[in-house]
């Protein structure tokens, strides 16, 4: 009966929000998710930055239909006071079950037995021009082949990181492993651990991994008031050497792009080794063996020293394109401070991400992550729908006035690179950067 069901009010929940207290909303009940942040598939993370709110559209994004029949044992008893659904949550919730029941969720379609048998193909092209070829130009050309093996199957491992490449969870593990540390020498693990996060609080300045690259990249001056991670839980100090390097980012911005892989590499093993609980962690590091004794031993089968530097150098050239395209996503895309709010899910998605434009054949090229925003509002889809259900998250974006932004890729560079020089030129201002003058600043930027 109504008057036997007890009530609290938002502000009461949101009380709760804190590890060890942390409690949640999913369509107006109240549950209680302290203990199982510990053991959520997704990380503790995810749940923390939603602590105390409600998450009913980030849990049916992220969760099947057969996950709702577990949260019983989480039910507090308490109900959402005033509970009420915007006229944009419950479109968004009308699509996602419209393609449950087109059966979008489940049908993945044949692009991941596609792509992987190109990498196969394309491993298969690089061990043979580096084994049994001489020339310099076919190992060159290996080395761009092999880029681009790492660029699909970087793809591949994203796909089974959201569990939309195999029908069942052990596969999709599996999947990662194979194309994330054992191919690419990055761990799955430390991927889930930022990608969750990043999927989460969206271009949130102090929630979002993928925002949070001081010193070399701020794409806001409010990072030049060295606001705290929320994800590290450290500050981000924009000090001296962070705004010398800021000031020039829109001119190194692809130079460091060739050279990002070393930095995942470092991630990678930081997170391996470190005493952060790391789910699967022993086959993380299993897997990340099997890369640095294959890798290792393919540069070493060259004949010199000079074709082993250019040889990797070019890989990593190559692979630079998906680094590029990763930041243009969402750099030039809307910012805020703060965790996100579980109840304008919708909104902070569509606010906070970039689509790039492009043919369908150059779907394979991209990896289906163009269609960045309708990834982020249906992280469940398997790529090979998302060019079909673009026009329908365009129209609802209309329909409440929401932005719906589509460049194509060179368009996006431009707004990319004009987002990085309007940070650097407020970080050269010194009256904006919350750091003094001094003599090696004056030095550096006397040409501007």
């Amino acid at each position: 009966m109504e008057c036997d069901k007890k009530y609290i009010t938002i502000q009461q929940l949101e009380q709760h929000n804190k590890p060890g207290d942390l409690w949640v909303s999913i369509n107006g009940k109240v549950y209680n998710v302290s203990d199982w942040s510990k053991y959520h598939p997704g990380g503790e993370t995810p749940l923390l930055n939603l602590a105390g709110k409600d998450v009913t559209d980030a849990f049916t994004a992220y969760h099947p239909a057969t996950a709702w029949q577990y949260l019983n044992k989480f039910f507090t008893g308490y109900r959402l006071k005033d509970y009420k659904v915007s006229e944009v949550s419950k479109d968004y919730r009308n699509l996602i079950h419209e393609f449950t029941k087109a059966g979008m969720f489940e049908n993945k379609g044949h692009t991941a037995v596609f792509t992987l048998t190109s990498v196969a193909a394309m491993f298969g092209f690089v061990f043979y021009g580096v084994l049994c070829c001489n020339s310099l130009w076919v190992h060159l050309c290996s080395a761009m082949v092999l880029g681009m093996a790492w660029i699909q199957s970087a793809y591949i491992g994203h796909d089974s990181g959201h569990y939309i490449v195999m029908s069942g969870h052990g596969w999709n593990k599996l999947v990662q492993l194979i194309t994330g540390n054992c191919l690419t020498g990055i761990s799955i693990a430390w991927w889930k651990w930022t990608h969750n996060a990043h999927h989460i609080a969206c271009n949130s300045l102090d929630c979002d991994p993928d925002l949070q690259h001081i010193p070399v990249f701020a794409v806001s001056s409010w990072l030049f008031n060295s606001v705290t991670s929320s994800f590290y839980g450290r500050k981000l100090e924009f000090d001296y050497m962070a705004r010398i390097l800021i000031s020039y980012q829109h001119c190194t911005f692809y130079p460091i792009m060739c050279v990002a892989r070393v930095n995942l590499y470092i991630q990678t093993l930081l997170l391996l080794f470190s005493k952060r609980k790391v789910q699967d962690r022993t086959l993380n590091i299993m897997g990340i063996i099997v890369f640095w004794t294959w890798f290792p031993l393919l540069v070493s089968w060259l004949p010199n020293w000079s074709h082993r530097v250019m040889f990797v150098l070019t890989s990593f050239v190559v692979t630079s394109i998906q680094h590029a395209q990763f930041c243009l996503n969402h750099f030039s895309a809307n910012v805020y401070v703060g965790p996100p709010n579980g109840n304008d899910w919708f909104e902070k998605q569509t606010n906070g991400t970039l689509d790039i434009s492009c043919s369908p054949w150059m779907d394979w090229f991209f990896g289906g992550l163009q269609f960045q925003l309708e990834h982020h509002l249906f992280p469940r889809l398997p790529r090979c729908h998302l060019r079909q259900v673009a026009p329908l998250v365009k129209d609802l974006c209309n329909k409440h006035n929401l932005p719906y932004k589509s460049l194509s890729f060179w368009e996006a560079n431009e707004l990319t690179i004009r987002t990085l020089k309007m940070a650097a030129m407020e970080a050269r201002d010194v009256n904006n950067s919350g750091v003094s003058k001094n003599f090696l600043w004056e030095a550096v930027t006397i040409h501007g």
